[in-house]
């Protein structure tokens, strides 16, 4: 049997100090540690329930088979702070049939981010 008592996904950008910029910067992600140094440290960041960790140098490119998903508070305001920031927005927020609002988004080597708003009102907050 397996015990996990914490989990994180671990991630190789192709630019360290880009990606640490869009993480902790344009998506504001507060730091949990760092270690190493120079520029190919890695910065775990916490990620709601879980972490992100940066690190090391990836010589590929993004693949669509990692996706981020992200529960956020308002999805709109996400939306204009991250545009303030100039983050790269695949398709604005949009009420999905399945009644959350969604928004994508690329971080600098192209890995897809969705932001997440559950509506006070979907099941997944709400039992009748």
């Amino acid at each position: 049997m397996v015990h996990v008592l914490s989990s994180r996904v671990l991630l190789r950008p192709s630019d360290p100090e880009r990606a640490r910029a869009f993480y902790g910067g344009a998506l504001g992600l507060e730091i949990y540690r760092e270690f190493g140094t120079g520029p190919e440290r890695g910065t775990v960041y916490f990620l709601g329930g879980g972490f992100l960790e940066v690190s090391g140098r990836a010589a590929d490119p993004a693949t669509e088979t990692l996706q981020l998903w992200l529960q956020v508070a308002d999805v709109a305001a996400a939306h204009e702070e991250l545009r303030a920031h100039d983050v790269q927005v695949l398709r604005p927020p949009v009420q999905e049939p399945w009644g959350l609002i969604e928004m994508w988004i690329a971080d600098p080597d192209g890995h897809r981010i969705v932001l997440t708003q559950v509506p006070a009102d979907h099941p997944l907050r709400y039992r009748p």
